[in-house]
């Protein structure tokens, strides 16, 4: 269901999508959230981040598309460095997608909201509207357009956020936990809907059975540091390691 060719070409071919090296981060207040991280994407995986509350997850995250912008070390994006001068194509490649929808909602309409985006980009009426309908295709809400957000159940206010970042035709896609919330029917849509996206994806989730049922690679951060990086069936295996790091077997 991707929605678009990729926005920017890597070259060599087999570089990553992402590549953070060496990441320190701290708070104004001197809270320092990140301690090195290393850590590389490659296009079209699916990457579950997972850790205790504080572990460092969301600042992680919210270095992706510049929110927040390294104290030390550097994050590079389909060859871009994630810096000030770079932040317009830096958001135009990363969508993110925030715990609460209602982050996200503000307009009248699901197709506003979906619609915004692609306005401000200068795109034309002809293409905004199939950017629109291609996302809320890919989402499952066609035929939502006129629907006021806020009359949306939880989940459907979850797939209509989703939807605004899928019609910017990012080539990364992080969500910040998707499933929250959510009730069993809701969750299960989710998580069909995940598998079928086409874009890489990076989740940061206290959901084990998500992380089984959707990702094969996990990272655990724990204390603003990467403690582990591998395949999902052997991380979730090791009841040793996720107990040490505040975590339940799925």
């Amino acid at each position: 269901m991707t929605l678009a060719e990729p926005a920017a070409a890597r070259d060599p071919v087999d570089a990553p999508l992402v590549a953070i090296e060496r990441l320190v981060f701290r708070y104004p207040d001197g809270h320092q959230a990140l301690h090195g991280i290393d850590l590389t994407i490659r296009a079209g995986e699916k990457l579950a981040l997972i850790g205790p509350n504080g572990a460092g997850k969301s600042t992680l995250m919210l270095h992706l598309n510049g929110i927040h912008l390294p104290t030390e070390g550097s994050v590079t994006v389909a060859g871009l460095p994630v810096t000030r001068e770079n932040l317009g194509r830096i958001r135009a490649l990363v969508g993110l997608v925030f715990q609460d929808p209602d982050d996200q909602l503000f307009s009248p309409t699901v197709y506003d909201d979906v619609a915004f985006g692609p306005i401000h980009m200068g795109l034309p009426r002809e293409e905004v509207d199939a950017r629109v309908a291609r996302a809320l295709e890919a989402v499952g809400l066609t035929g939502f357009e006129r629907r006021q957000p806020f009359h949306l159940s939880i989940g459907q206010r979850k797939r209509a956020a989703l939807a605004t970042v899928l019609s910017m035709s990012p080539e990364l896609l992080v969500l910040d936990e998707p499933s929250a919330g959510l009730d069993p029917r809701g969750r299960r849509e989710l998580i069909n809907l995940l598998r079928g996206l086409e874009q890489t994806l990076v989740v940061s989730t206290h959901d084990m059975k998500l992380v089984a049922e959707v990702f094969p690679r996990t990272v655990i951060i724990d204390a603003g540091r990467i403690v582990a990086d591998g395949p999902t069936t052997e991380i979730l295996a090791d009841g040793p390691l996720l107990e040490a790091h505040g975590l339940e077997l799925p």
